[in-house]
């Protein structure tokens, strides 16, 4: 017996049998994934996770896969850093880094898009697809060249080259939209809608899709000894992230790994030149969508975000707040997270680092919560941006007098 119910609407709650859908035929809301949860409480204990594979699928249990037919590349279990550098540099004691930039296409997409693919191929899907800014689109190629199914993959041309070649390389299908990423959303939703044996992972199968961001959460919890942070601080794109991570903690409740009644406050951080979830939360006004787009946090730049409502709401009701951060801001928060703590992220990572400080500095964070914070992707898929401000060291002749001059004042 499946622990997949089906799925069910987000809104007026009307349920679906599980298939490739992702919005009400009542309401047009968004589904989301409907589990059995007695089901799962039967199946799933905290010592079969601990014997589990080190990659999300030691949570197999709390995934909407029937089989163990997995597209696996080895995403997740990655290392929930105690950043005490970071953290007395900010002033916290208690900050810790979950830094999914290590995972084998080097973002956290690599575990939605397991989850993703996996489900498609159980669906019967005959090939897969997606519309992204990057991280997802090579998460999609790599994982579609593991399961031997094509791929087609909508982004928008102006992305970073070291992405695009990263792409490149699974030899998908690339379809390179002269406009934002939402114009290439947009095409991919009617390609879609055309194909139905096609299963975009953020698009027709997104329900199933995000549910891989909730190992975020379990990850968390497992390495912090089944307990939960009290504030934790993610990126925000589409918002999906966010809701996805507040889901997996409540869930964890409801099954009893984690203690009841845990009071998390949920923060977020968005690029001042596309910060339509971040504005509606500091404004505590609609989320509206934009068209004008100017960031270098590319992995970050949706204008009109799918989940924006939902997490905004979720912000907003768990005492947490939002930071919109400037891309000069953002570089800086890259360099400050790599020497502080040995991690070099990507602009959507320095956004967050960035958003942090920023979130303590107005006494929105509080310096002896325990606080974690999500790094979604690794600084050498934009290397480009970031040399910038790291500049080039000027080169020296290989003798020790022309060391000596450059470091004459340095005691042993």
């Amino acid at each position: 017996m499946s622990k997949v119910i089906g799925l069910k609407c987000r809104e007026c709650g009307t349920e679906y049998p599980a298939g490739i859908q992702n919005t009400c035929y009542e309401c047009f809301g968004p589904l989301e994934v409907h589990y059995d949860w007695d089901k799962v409480q039967d199946i799933a204990s905290k010592e079969k996770i601990a014997s589990g594979p080190s990659s999300i699928w030691r949570y197999a249990d709390l995934l909407p896969l029937d089989g163990t037919n997995y597209v696996d590349l080895g995403a997740g279990y990655n290392r929930l850093h105690h950043a005490k550098n970071l953290g007395k540099e900010l002033g916290l004691q208690e900050l810790y880094i979950l830094d999914d930039s290590v995972n084998p296409t080097n973002s956290f997409k690599d575990r939605v898009t397991s989850v993703a693919v996996s489900k498609a191929l159980e669906l019967g899907a005959t090939a897969v697809g997606c519309a992204s800014t990057g991280n997802l689109a090579s998460s999609v190629g790599a994982h579609a060249a593991k399961a031997g199914i094509p791929a087609y993959i909508f982004i928008p041309s102006s992305i970073e080259a070291g992405k695009i070649t990263q792409m490149l390389a699974y030899d998908p299908n690339i379809i390179s939209v002269d406009g934002t990423y939402d114009d290439a959303n947009r095409l991919a939703s009617e390609v879609a809608d055309q194909k139905e044996n096609w299963a975009f992972v953020n698009i027709n199968i997104r329900p199933y899709y995000t549910e891989g961001s909730r190992t975020l959460a379990f990850e968390t919890a497992e390495q912090l000894g089944w307990n939960t942070p009290d504030h934790i601080v993610v990126p925000l794109g589409s918002g999906a992230l966010l809701c996805a991570l507040t889901r997996g903690y409540r869930e964890l409740e409801n099954i009893g790994f984690v203690d009841s009644g845990s009071d998390i406050s949920i923060s977020g951080s968005q690029p001042a030149g596309c910060s339509p979830i971040s504005t509606a939360v500091r404004n505590n006004t609609e989320v509206v969508p934009i068209r004008e787009i100017d960031t270098i946090a590319h992995s970050l730049a949706i204008g009109n975000p799918a989940d924006g409502y939902y997490a905004k709401e979720i912000v907003r009701s768990s005492g947490g707040h939002a930071a919109s951060v400037t891309d000069e801001e953002i570089l800086e928060a890259i360099l400050l997270l790599a020497r502080n703590e040995g991690i070099f992220t990507e602009p959507a990572g320095g956004t967050t680092i960035a958003g942090l400080k920023n979130l303590v500095e107005s006494g929105h964070i509080d310096p002896d919560e325990r606080t974690v914070v999500y790094v979604t992707g690794n600084g050498l898929k934009t290397q480009d941006t970031i040399a910038k401000v790291t500049g080039i060291p000027e080169p020296i002749k290989p003798v020790y007098s022309e060391f000596t001059k450059r470091f004459n004042n340095i005691a042993n």
